[in-house]
């Protein structure tokens, strides 16, 4: 079978065997891969929820380097764990992990829980994560779907139709879930995934659930991460400084500054702004 035409009838052993035999020749090489370590799989899930493999890549070698345990997070400050995070955007999560590690160290002994269900009571961890986690740290075979996931299985099963839901995809991924080594299995898909995206059409664009990214450039996504990565450089900072510092446009850096403390994130004392810890 051509690695890239799709199949009309769910034949799953011809559909594993496409996926496993692309990966043998052309799967990707990632520090997150070469690793069954619980710890350094939590923290690679929470660097790539919506940033590209590409810039986690530099940023997980250095985190594992500053925190090389879940106890050596937990002891840190959020300072410290904000300041190995500027770059990968999307700060709250840094916060979670942050959190996540101390509850992993003061409830489960220091040991990253293996089921979805406890890992889905942690801080920042959704179902998607909490089943990654627990395949790719313990091979345990679990279904669940992301962006790659998502465009092999429309692209194989779902050929003629539009507006498809997660739920019409969940039975196949189920279905088809290589139990033998469900590890190996996902990051097949995934790397499949991100092939056929180069190589066709994005299949995703026939999902209920698209979306493209908000623009970046001018947002007050931008405006936090300026915020923070002033904070981390130089704690505790009067209002103008603050705003001075960051060089955003009023309105994005009220808006975001605003944000940040109803969130919890910043704390003003004396007119005086800091990351809360």
């Amino acid at each position: 079978m051509n690695t890239f035409e799709s199949v009309h009838t769910p034949d799953y052993t011809d559909f594993q065997k496409a996926i496993l035999d692309y990966y043998a020749v052309h799967g990707r090489s990632f520090p997150w891969r070469t690793t069954n370590d619980p710890y350094s799989i939590l923290v690679s899930e929470f660097m790539l929820q919506q940033t590209q493999t590409e810039r986690v890549v530099e940023k997980y070698n250095r985190w594992l380097e500053v925190f090389p345990t879940v106890q050596d997070l937990a002891a840190a400050s959020l300072v410290q764990v904000l300041e190995q995070w500027v770059g990968l955007g999307y700060n709250r999560r840094a916060r979670f992990l942050h959190q996540c590690a101390q509850t992993i160290v003061s409830e489960y002994g220091g040991v990253v829980p293996d089921a979805p269900e406890t890992l889905q009571t942690l801080s920042g961890i959704g179902p998607y994560t909490a089943a990654a986690i627990s395949t790719f740290a313990y091979n345990k075979a679990n279904a669940f779907i992301e962006t790659n996931i998502r465009a092999v299985f429309i692209f194989f099963f779902f050929k003629d139709r539009t507006d498809i839901s997660d739920k019409e995809l969940f039975p196949h991924i189920e279905a088809s879930l290589y139990k033998e080594n469900p590890r190996l299995w996902y990051y097949a898909l995934m790397d499949y995934g991100a092939e056929l995206k180069k190589k066709t059409v994005n299949p995703n664009r026939k999902s209920r659930h698209y979306t493209k990214q908000s623009k970046f450039e001018g947002s007050v996504r931008q405006a936090r991460g300026a915020v923070i990565r002033t904070l981390t450089a130089h704690n505790n900072q009067e209002y103008a400084e603050l705003y001075g510092n960051t060089q955003t446009e009023k309105l994005l850096f009220d808006k975001a500054l605003e944000g940040l403390i109803r969130e919890g994130f910043v704390a003003e004392e004396d007119g005086f702004y800091s990351i809360k810890q």
